[in-house]
This record gives structure tokens, C-alpha cells and sequence, in this order.
């Protein structure tokens, strides 16, 4: 299999190649990149790393992995930085989505899986969330995914699934790294009211998944790439708090996250119960289906 890249050097993006290689040695990868030089640091040397789509030409692939796009987290959500939220998942999605309208055919039709979040769903308490529902809350989180998602799925010649990834546990980075410290020190608790559910996934079963997918281009549409067993953020912290070895005591108040990151702290206050019902349905089996095995096997590591 050739593969094409968007977000290539991201934690999602690195963990599929270097995973995939390992069990596929003849696979090709090639990522879009807007910096050579750091993206030659961060993979491995049989990636192929060009910054620009007219470099290639989309018969020559089998698989487009489109997962770029600016961190959500990375600053606080401006107008500014909200326009630059979008537009780096809408613009490049569109301009792959119309290359591929352009290079490829009905008769070989390229495998398009391209990124999303369960964002999309907004806010939605303890209501069980499948990929069936459509009463989505009207959020900044919404927007950014909706529009991201309905680009991709209208790429003609082309075998679309959307992934709508929960929080990717990891031990090389993303959003578990950003809570170990706190838990770490015997600082950790819950947030707020804690209520608001964290669907999550194993990074292993990200992976896998992906290459479910792939080796499945019958399935298409959108997937939640969550863990079966979602859980509350009280639970969450709990459970990390305890694989750790320390208390968890220290709840944060809903004001000093709002003080700390404004509108982009409604990530965290909310949440969606997100299972992944078509995964499921389609045959997939997870590796990891409850929380506390999969944080001990990343804390590990």
C-alpha cells in the first residue's frame, strides 16, 4: 500500500506510520509537510516528506490519510486564532479533496480517510452518543468539525470515512501528557463538577482502527474513534490518580479554567458519551475497551 499523509508529523500521524511499518514493511508513506527540516527529525528516514501537493500525483496512492490541521489546545480561541483553526483543516482538505477529484477515477477509486472529532456532537450531558446522532449543539467545536467533515465527504472518486477522535491516550505526547504533572505531584482531581463525560481512545487502537479501515474501503462515512467504555471526568481522574499511586483530591473550579483559557475551556467543562457503534458493528474488536488497562499499559511505557 502507498500512503499519503496530511499531518504526518502529529501524534496520531507518527504512531500510524512507525506502527504500521512494523507490520508492513513494504508500505510506502509519503507526507505533505510545511517544514522539511522538522518533519526529517521527527520520522522515520523511509518516509518520503514533500511541502507541496503539485509534488505528486494521487493515481500513484492508495490510501490518503488526511489529518492535518493547527493543535486545538495550542492557543486561546481568538477570532483570529479560530479563523486559523478552520482554515487549516477546511483549505487543505479542500485542495486534497479536489486533487483527488482531478487525478483519480471511478474505476480506481482512492481510499480517503480524513480526520474530525467528536467535537462535532457539542455538548450532550449523558445522552449515549452512536454516529446516528444529529442533534448536535451549535458550538465553536461543532462548526470547526462539521464543515471539515461535509468537505471530505463530498471528494468524488474516492472512498470517504470521517474519524471522530476522542482524547488519543499516548505516553509521547497529546492531552494526557498535559494532565500527568498535577496527578504526578498528588495535585490531581476532577474538574468542575466532574459530570461531563471523556470519550477516549488507546493509541494502539487508533492505529489499528485506521487500518481497519483501510483494509475495509466498503466502510465509509463517519466513525467515532472512542474507547467502548467512555467515563465521566471524576471517574477519569479516579482511575489515573489511582495507576499512579496517588490521592486525588484537588477538584478545579470551573472559574480558573475559564480565567486560564476562556471560551476554548468549554473542551474540558463539556463532554459527549461517544461510543463507537459502526467500529463495533463493522467487526472491529478493541484492544483496549476500559480505561484502567489502558492507562497502565501508557503509563508504562
Amino acid at each position: 500500500m502507498n500512503y499519503f499523509i496530511t499531518g504526518g508529523t502529529g501524534l496520531i500521524g507518527r504512531a500510524f506510520i512507525e506502527q504500521h511499518h512494523i507490520t508492513n514493511a513494504n508500505a510506502q508513506f509519503t507526507v505533505l509537510t510545511r517544514d522539511k527540516a522538522q518533519a526529517q527529525k521527527k520520522l522515520p528516514s523511509y518516509v518520503l516528506i514533500v511541502s507541496d501537493l503539485s509534488e505528486v500525483n494521487f493515481k500513484d496512492f492508495d490510501v490518503v490519510l488526511n489529518l492535518a490541521g493547527e493543535p486545538i489546545v495550542s492557543k486561546r480561541w481568538s477570532d483570529k486564532q479560530k479563523d486559523r483553526l478552520c482554515k487549516s483543516r477546511w483549505t487543505l482538505t479542500d485542495q486534497v479533496v479536489n486533487k483527488i477529484s482531478k487525478e483519480c477515477s471511478d474505476d480506481r477509486p482512492i481510499r480517503l480517510i480524513s480526520g474530525s472529532a467528536v467535537g462535532i456532537y457539542g455538548r450532550q450531558g449523558s445522552t449515549v452518543i452512536t454516529e446516528q446522532f444529529t442533534n448536535h449543539f451549535p458550538e465553536f467545536s461543532h462548526k470547526l468539525c462539521h464543515q471539515w467533515e461535509d468537505i471530505a465527504l463530498h471528494a468524488k472518486h474516492a472512498n470517504v470515512a470521517v474519524i471522530r477522535t476522542g482524547i488519543v491516550l499516548s505516553n509521547k505526547g497529546g492531552a494526557l501528557d498535559k494532565m500527568l504533572l498535577p496527578f504526578k505531584l498528588g495535585l490531581g482531581g476532577r474538574i468542575a463538577t466532574g459530570r461531563q463525560f471523556m470519550p477516549w481512545i488507546h493509541i494502539d487502537d487508533m492505529v489499528s482502527a485506521i487500518e481497519y479501515l483501510v483494509e475495509h474501503p466498503v466502510l465509509t462515512g463517519p466513525f467515532n474513534f472512542t474507547a467502548p467504555n467512555p467515563v465521566t471526568n471524576a471517574e477519569f481522574s479516579k482511575t489515573l490518580a489511582s495507576e499512579l499511586g496517588r490521592p486525588c483530591l484537588f477538584p478545579v473550579p470551573e472559574f480558573v479554567l475559564r480565567l486560564a483559557m476562556g471560551e476554548m475551556a468549554d473542551l474540558v467543562l463539556y463532554g459527549q458519551k461517544a461510543v463507537p457503534q459502526e467500529l463495533l458493528d463493522s467487526g472491529y474488536t478493541f484492544k483496549f475497551e476500559t480505561l484502567s488497562p489502558a492507562l497502565h499499559d501508557v503509563l508504562k511505557g
